[in-house]
């Protein structure tokens, strides 16, 4: 490595010269990638054991694992930030040992070949700006409806109204039935005239009282006189929080499924 570059990469490195950049890469807090044979022992909330098999694995500046496979998205083992990091070099076979103290977990992945060793030390500054659809709202509503409301009980999405489809129906705490129209961006007098319509629709044909939510980033000028008018509410609702709901979600998935496996 030259002095003046602030990684290092190692292609088919001997057993020692792994475990030594290895040690390195989780003393210094550095990220850690490599490409090998190896095979995972899991133990904690249950155990598991992956078979030796190519791989990617790699460990962030955060104290975070994962175990690819050369195909999807999804890591085929993981470890959240904050492990601590033991190396050990048995017989030629790199053991990293990662623990994880808060939860009594811990990972040990087994390298017997390696054919690609990097340590990074990366810098990311750089702003995350997130964009969602209108559809990744709903879901995110559908997901963590405490984002319209405390209380708010989704029955149903895209119902069937006379107007239209309705983004999001259901229930507030007290009972009543809740219409919510999303908007992306901001929204107009036509959305609100929209979802007067579906309110109109549904009083039709209910016997309760109905409430009408125009969710969107924000409002147009004087749409919230006409939201007023027409006996509806306006929810600011924050796509990048919706995104965040999402990301939860998925999260939350993944950790679910780990632990049934």
């Amino acid at each position: 490595m030259a002095a003046n570059k602030p990684f290092k990469v190692l292609v088919n490195p001997n057993s020692t010269d792994a475990e030594k950049a290895a040690k390195e890469a989780v003393s210094k807090h550095k990220t850690l990638l490599i490409a090998g044979n190896c095979w995972v022992h899991y133990s904690g909330r249950a155990k598991s054991k992956l078979e030796p098999g190519e791989r990617i694995l790699i460990i962030k500046k955060d104290g975070s694992l994962l175990v690819h496979r050369s195909t999807g998205y999804e890591p085929v083992n993981w470890q959240p930030s904050g492990c601590i990091f033991h190396t050990k070099l048995k017989e030629n076979v790199l053991e990293i040992h990662a623990v994880r103290q808060k939860q009594q977990e811990s990972v040990r992945v087994f390298f017997d070949n390696i054919q690609l060793e990097a340590v990074l030390d990366l810098v990311d500054e750089g702003e995350f700006s997130l964009y969602v659809t209108e559809e990744d709202m709903q879901k995110a509503v559908l997901s963590k409806p405490a984002l319209i409301e405390d209380g708010f009980r989704p029955i149903s999405y895209e119902k069937k109204t006379e107007p239209g489809f309705v983004d999001v129906y259901g229930v507030d705490k007290a009972g009543k039935l809740v219409v919510v129209e999303l908007k992306r961006k901001t929204a107009s007098k036509d959305a609100a005239f929209q979802l007067s319509r579906y309110i109109d629709a549904v009083k039709a044909r209910a016997d309760r009282e109905v409430r009408g939510i125009l969710a969107a980033p924000s409002i147009g000028k004087d749409v919230q006189r006409v939201l007023a008018t027409l006996g509806l509410e306006f929810k600011r609702l924050d796509p990048k929080r919706c995104g965040e709901a999402l990301r939860k979600a998925d999260t939350k998935r993944l950790s679910e499924f780990f632990n049934e496996t």
